[in-house]
C-alpha cells in the first residue's frame, strides 16, 4: 500500500469562502475594527497553506467582558456593512472568549489569561503572523 499525501492547502467545498485576496482584507478589517475598540495584542494568523477551515484567524485579547463584547460587536458590524456573513459564533456576554466564524476569516477576541492558556499562535507557529498597524 502507497502512503498518498494529503493536501492539506485545499479548502473544504462546505465552507463558503472569497477569493485569497478578499479573505486578507476581511481579516484586516476585522483587525481595524478591533482595534477601534482598544484590542490588545491583535495578530493576523496566515493559514492559507496550513489548513482547510480557515484562510486566517484573527486574534485579539482584552483585559475585560464588557470590552471583549464590544470588540466582538465592533467586527461583527463592520464585517456585515462590508457585505460579510456570520457563519457561526461561540461565546456570549460575559464569556472570557469569543469567536467569530467569518468562512474564511476566523476571528478569535480572548481575555487575556485565556489566551496564554490556548496559545493559538504556539499551535500555529509555523503559519506567518503579522501585527497590523
Amino acid at each position: 500500500m502507497q502512503n498518498v499525501p494529503i493536501a492539506m492547502s485545499q479548502p473544504d467545498p462546505a465552507r463558503p469562502r472569497s477569493h485569497a485576496g478578499s479573505a486578507e482584507r476581511t481579516a484586516r478589517r476585522a483587525a481595524e475594527a478591533a482595534l477601534e475598540k482598544k484590542a490588545e495584542n491583535l495578530v493576523l494568523v496566515d493559514l492559507r497553506d496550513k489548513a482547510t477551515y480557515a484562510d486566517f484567524l484573527v486574534i485579539c485579547s482584552g483585559t475585560n467582558e464588557r470590552q471583549l463584547e464590544a470588540v466582538a460587536d465592533a467586527v461583527e458590524k463592520s464585517l456585515h456593512e462590508a457585505g460579510q456573513r456570520l457563519i457561526g459564533s461561540e461565546g456570549a456576554r460575559g464569556s472570557r472568549w469569543v469567536l467569530l466564524d467569518f468562512g474564511d476569516v476566523v476571528v478569535h477576541v480572548f481575555h487575556q489569561e485565556e489566551r496564554a492558556y490556548y496559545d493559538l499562535e504556539g499551535l500555529w507557529s509555523d503559519a506567518k503572523v503579522t501585527r497590523p498597524k
